[in-house]
Parts: structure tokens; C-alpha cells; sequence
């Protein structure tokens, strides 16, 4: 069987150290620079965990064990509109109450807002990155052990078709391809921020941007779901994540100046 090679696994390493980082990198800043509040960011961080994790999650394994589920799956289109609408609709509601309801004693610094989309953006860059490549990590370290031979041989059906993919891509891929991530998750950050000043703002008074940032949510997630699902290379995908992260960044901005 073929090894993954030691850059690649160095990559991983990198990337996985940023995706711890990211939040701890992002505490430090809106606290120590910007006198943030401590509270908004754990609370963004329970807020992502509960809604995204806990019930977006328990939706998503009740729909696709539905019948209709395998038909979503298998559409690139309607799993994109799907996951787009799902993320928009827990992740904004969960913002929502967590200004509306549990940060009401924190409302008097806008930077709060950052805070917490520091520690809801931060949270899930450590899932979706830091998390991630500790499992490649473990994958490489048992195919390059040999031990995934016996992991193979002792299971089977779409498990087995699973693993054997991601064995693929993990010796296969060039290296680089481990890299990628961590721009994806900058961009991410800068998104979730955006959204949560959007979104405080909203509570503030000016209802129409809760709207905006569905609708917001729901375009970027999809559009990325659509982008990648059509196989289109990588390098145009974070691009064009990028240019969306940033063009709501500058509206949010605006919008932050405005409130302060």
C-alpha cells in the first residue's frame, strides 16, 4: 500500500496547529486590544456547540433518515440549498438569542460582537480544522504503520468504501492540498464575525439585518456546497469564499462604525 508522504503529514500538522490557534489568537486580541468582554466569546463558543453541533445535527439525522433523505444526498443542487438553509437558520437564530436573551448585560460594548464571533467562528475553525487533521494525522500514522490493512479487512459496505476513499486521497493527494484549509478557515472567521455584528446590530434596532444575515449565511454556504460539488478547483473556490467574507466584512464594518 502506498505511504503518505511526510510533507503531507507536516501540512496536517500546520494546519492543525493554526485551527487551535485561530481562537486563541482571536481572545487575545479583542481582549487585550480592544477591551472586549470575556463572556461574549464562551458564549459564542457554547452557542456553536448547542445549535450546530447538539441540534443542527439531530435535524440533519433525522432528515436523511427519511426517505426523501437519500434523494437530497445524491443532488448536489438540493443538498446545497439543504445545508445552506440549515446553517443559516440555526447558527443566525443562535446569535439571536444569545444577544436578545444572554448577553443583554454585555450590550454596551459593540466590540462584544466581535467577541463573540470570535468565539463562535474560533470554535468551529478548531472542529472543522484542528480536529480534522488530528484524525488525518491518526489515518496517515496507521497507513504508514500498516495497521490500516487490518482496519480494512474488519469492515465493509459504505464504511469500507469510506475509508478506502479517504486512504486515497490522504497518499495520493499532493501534499499541499492539506494547506488549503487554513485560508478556507480565515475567510470563515472573518464571515462569522461579519455576521454576529449584523446580527447584534439587529437586536439593537435595526430588525432588517437579521434577515440580511440569513440570507447572507444561506448564499455563501450554498454557493461553496454548489462549487465544490461541481468539482471546481480549489484555488477559484477559496477565491471566491474570499471575496464574499470580505465584501460582508466591509458592509458589517460600516455598519459597526454607524452603531459606535
Amino acid at each position: 500500500m502506498d505511504r503518505v508522504p511526510f510533507l503531507s503529514m507536516v501540512f496536517m500538522v500546520i494546519s492543525c496547529i493554526v485551527g487551535f490557534a485561530i481562537p486563541v489568537i482571536l481572545f487575545i486580541y479583542f481582549r487585550k486590544k480592544k477591551r472586549a468582554d470575556i463572556a461574549p466569546f464562551f458564549i459564542g463558543v457554547i452557542v456553536f456547540i448547542f445549535f450546530v453541533t447538539v441540534l443542527e445535527s439531530s435535524v440533519h439525522r433525522i432528515v436523511f433518515g427519511l426517505p426523501f433523505g437519500e434523494i437530497i444526498k445524491n443532488n448536489v443542487i438540493l443538498y446545497a440549498l439543504y445545508g445552506g438553509l440549515m446553517a443559516a437558520i440555526f447558527e443566525e437564530t443562535g446569535r439571536l438569542i444569545a444577544f436578545g436573551f444572554i448577553l443583554r448585560k454585555n450590550k454596551d460594548k459593540n466590540i462584544n460582537a466581535c467577541m463573540y464571533g470570535a468565539g463562535h467562528g474560533g470554535i468551529e475553525a478548531t472542529s472543522v480544522l484542528g480536529l480534522t487533521m488530528i484524525g488525518s494525522l491518526a489515518l496517515s500514522v496507521s497507513i504508514n504503520s500498516g495497521i490500516i490493512s487490518t482496519i480494512l479487512d474488519n469492515i465493509g459496505g459504505n464504511d469500507l468504501t469510506r475509508l478506502q476513499d479517504t486512504v486515497s486521497t490522504s497518499t495520493m493527494s499532493p501534499s499541499y492540498i492539506f494547506l488549503p484549509g487554513i485560508v478556507e478557515r480565515i475567510f470563515a472567521v472573518i464571515l462569522q464575525i461579519s455576521l454576529s455584528v449584523l446580527v447584534w446590530s439587529s437586536v439593537r434596532g435595526k430588525r432588517y439585518l437579521f434577515a440580511l444575515a440569513l440570507l447572507i449565511h444561506f448564499v455563501a454556504d450554498t454557493l461553496i456546497v454548489i462549487l465544490n460539488g461541481f468539482h471546481i478547483p480549489l484555488i477559484f473556490v477559496e477565491l471566491i469564499f474570499g471575496v464574499v467574507s470580505i465584501t460582508v466584512m466591509l458592509f458589517s464594518r460600516k455598519i459597526y462604525v454607524e452603531e459606535s
